[in-house]
């Protein structure tokens, strides 16, 4: 499985020592020749970003390896075998069978490649080099991947319904999916009450990133799943109708439970109008329920940051929940800090904070961002 680490870290994932055990590995299967073009790898890694270290190395192995896809298969096939062989090392392991398979064209050798992926899954991922599959052949890649769904091994059972995700993170796109966005449907449907929270997960991201491709589609198969969901399966339609939940999107809303039409939220009171640079903004305002029925609330707050080219984009962010009885209201409220993170960039100047409740938007609360210190901390 692929492993959570820092953003700081990233870059050392592939380092000079994984490179060296692979290099050993490579050495001592398939022709037993020096693996050069590895050996230089190792020297030439040190101060690279990590998707240049993977190609590095892919490009190594597709260079010391002899052409052709047996030979990729037999030495990847064997490296499983090593005890040597495991963690990092097999992100551009994938990548270089991938490749070779693709280079073939022949429907044997990419079921092939498809079937070592699932064994290399297991101790990372597969996820990265699944795409290029999915790129050249992706109604084979989807057939092959159906099959993963009933598989022993979540790791294999999440390579399905991770790999085939229309926006996953750190990996190249795959066209055809945003363009059939019902395509994985069959995935979805047969791993949404997987045992596995870790496949469960998977599912709901998933389903979020279809809620941002049509979410006619989100929300259909959520319903679809509603109609006898355990609690499992509840989280997991939760989960992957948050964007559409901070949309205010209704379908989605009548989905979670959500009602109430006649809510009023008052322009959020701050703490201060000017933020100092790593400070925090605290705000409070009131939701208020006009209408003759209890209402169930969805209540989330966007701030509006200022980007580097001036302009103001919003990022919504989850509030909470709240029964509101019919004329009653209540008051929310938040601390946002603007301590520097490895996920986002702040810069100073105007922003503003609004606060909503089942789509009805409060008025901005305009603030600034002090410029204090801006430089150190970008």
């Amino acid at each position: 499985m692929l492993r959570e680490v820092t953003l700081g870290a990233m870059d050392e994932l592939l380092d000079r020592a994984a490179i060296a055990r692979l290099r050993a590995s490579v050495e001592s299967v398939g022709s037993r020749r020096e693996a050069a073009a590895l050996a230089r790898a190792e020297r030439a890694v040190q101060g690279l970003p990590l998707r240049r270290r993977v190609d590095l190395v892919r490009d190594a192995l597709l260079e010391d390896v002899p052409a052709g896809f047996p030979s990729a298969s037999t030495v990847v096939q064997s490296l499983l075998e090593d005890s040597r062989f495991g963690g990092w090392m097999i992100w551009p392991t994938s990548e270089f069978l991938t490749t070779r398979a693709l280079e073939s064209g022949t429907t044997a050798d990419f079921d092939a490649a498809m079937e070592l992926l699932s064994r290399l899954t297991v101790d990372l991922t597969g996820e990265f080099a699944v795409r290029s599959m999915l790129i050249a052949r992706p109604e084979r890649s989807l057939a092959v991947m159906q099959t993963w769904t009933a598989h022993e091994s979540e790791h294999v059972r999440r390579l399905a319904t991770e790999g085939s995700r229309p926006y996953l993170p750190w990996a190249k796109r795959v066209p055809w999916l945003l363009t059939h966005p019902r395509a994985t449907r069959g995935l979805l449907d047969a791993t949404y009450r997987d045992p596995s929270a870790f496949v469960r997960r998977s599912v709901a991201n998933h389903l979020n990133d279809l809620s941002r491709v049509e979410p006619a589609v989100a929300t259909t198969t959520a319903a679809d799943w509603a109609v006898d969901a355990d609690e499992n399966a509840q989280w997991v339609i939760r989960h992957g109708l948050r964007t559409l939940v901070k949309a205010a999107d209704p379908h989605a809303l009548v989905l979670l439970g959500y009602t109430g039409d006649q809510l009023d939220v008052s322009e959020p009171s701050i703490s201060r109008s000017l933020i100092p640079w790593s400070g925090e903004l605290a705000f409070t305002a009131v939701v208020a329920n006009r209408g003759d029925t209890e209402a169930n609330v969805a209540i989330d707050y966007s701030i509006g940051f200022q980007r580097a080219d001036g302009s103001v984009r919003p990022k919504t962010f989850k509030l909470g929940s709240r029964r509101l009885a019919p004329g009653a209201s209540v008051v929310v409220g938040k601390t946002h800090s603007f301590h520097p993170i490895t996920t986002r960039r702040y810069y100073p100047g105007a922003h503003h904070v609004t606060v909503q409740a089942n789509g009805a938007i409060s008025p901005p609360a305009k603030f600034t961002l002090s410029e204090e210190f801006g430089e150190d901390h970008e």
